[in-house]
């Protein structure tokens, strides 16, 4: 039976704004690895203007006064409705943080580097309209997977804000920790969005529900995500004992980190485990499709533990910096694809759960 016109539109264009959305993690990776995070002091224009500057006789003599009163100013604003709001540790953190009134010199190439963060953040923006324009025709047919699209749209809208707070913050660890966690949300929407609109796998046979199979995948999908959102912990403090040391003597940073650190490392020995685990468990059901998604899992796994080593040993080499990250979030968006692949292949007939295979 021929694929309508509508479901290959629709996965066309939600596939390729997966992938954006993936390129601009990375992207994102290199802005912190590079410190090019506040290479725009303001937002959504750099230095005032669509197009940066490329040299220092661009800009005002006093430039970094101005912007520096600029985002102050913002964020007084911003600490006095999280105060309204009850959010009192988060306003006061805003100025609590120690580079709140540093402004960073003008770096061209770190001005460059994160203008091209924000017109790949922009380009997702047109993308994820796009998937909405694409899910009209799933109004009538699967309301789920038009209402999917239209949330990341709303949400993608929430994450440039956010962006825009997270410069006027000056990297405020909260601020980025929950701009990644958003992040990781609209991946997971927009994966299931594709997922669910193009149906049930021709010629798949129906297979029965391992007991507590759904509950280990549930379980692999938030210990991944902690971790995440951990390794934007850990980023902070490698930024802070960066600046602290001029990001000079990059073998002697790990000896200034803290507990986070360590747990964020002795924490990967627990994901390697219970994602082994899941690529077993998958493994031993009778689909292809499922077997796929173990092997993703297993290797988004090793490739994150080889980065984690080399980041920890090789005096956190900053071309791995990224590559760490990102594989980090392709591991989260292939174990819920495994997630959502399950519970398809199982509901094709009434489910009767059997115990859990014994090696």
């Amino acid at each position: 039976m021929p694929v309508p016109d509508y479901v290959r539109r629709f996965r066309f264009i939600g596939i390729l704004t997966v992938v954006a959305v993936y390129i601009l993690i990375l992207v994102g990776g290199i802005v912190r690895s590079t410190g090019s995070g506040m290479g725009c002091p303001d937002w959504p224009k750099c230095f005032g203007t669509w197009v940066p500057p490329t040299h220092i006789s661009q800009l005002p003599v006093n430039y970094k006064e101005i912007y520096t009163t600029q985002r102050v100013e913002k964020n007084k604003k911003l600490a006095a409705k999280l105060e309204r709001m009850g959010f009192h540790q988060v306003a006061g953190d805003i100025f609590a943080h120690p580079t709140q009134y540093i402004e960073t010199d003008f770096n061209p190439v770190k001005t460059w580097i994160e203008y091209v963060n924000r017109l790949i953040g922009a380009l997702i923006g047109v993308f994820v309209f796009l998937t909405v324009v694409f899910a009209l025709p799933y109004w009538k047919r699967d309301k789920p997977v038009f209402w999917l699209a239209f949330a990341s749209f709303i949400l993608t809208g929430v994450q440039g804000w956010l962006g825009s707070l997270v410069v006027s913050t000056n990297l405020l660890p909260i601020m980025v920790t929950i701009h990644m966690g958003l992040a990781l949300l609209i991946v997971a929407m927009l994966i299931y969005a594709v997922d669910r609109s193009q149906g049930a796998p021709a010629g798949q046979q129906p297979i029965r529900a391992i007991a507590g199979l759904t509950t280990w995948l549930w379980i692999g999908i938030i210990l991944t995500f902690g971790q995440i959102v951990l390794g934007t912990q850990v980023r902070e403090q490698i930024d802070m004992v960066a600046f602290a040391n001029n990001y000079l003597n990059r073998a002697e940073w790990i000896e200034q980190l803290g507990g986070s650190f360590r747990f964020h490392r002795t924490f990967s020995a627990v994901l390697l485990l219970v994602n082994v685990y899941l690529a077993y468990r998958l493994y031993l059901l009778p689909a292809v499709r499922l077997h796929k998604m173990a092997t993703a899992i297993l290797v988004c796994v090793g490739g994150e533990i080889l980065a984690g080593v080399l980041l920890a040993y090789f005096a956190f080499p900053a071309v791995v910096q990224p590559v760490h990250l990102t594989l980090a979030t392709l591991l989260f968006g292939a174990q819920f694809l495994a997630l959502i692949a399950y519970r398809r292949v199982t509901k094709l007939q009434p489910q009767t759960a059997i115990p859990a295979v014994v090696a």
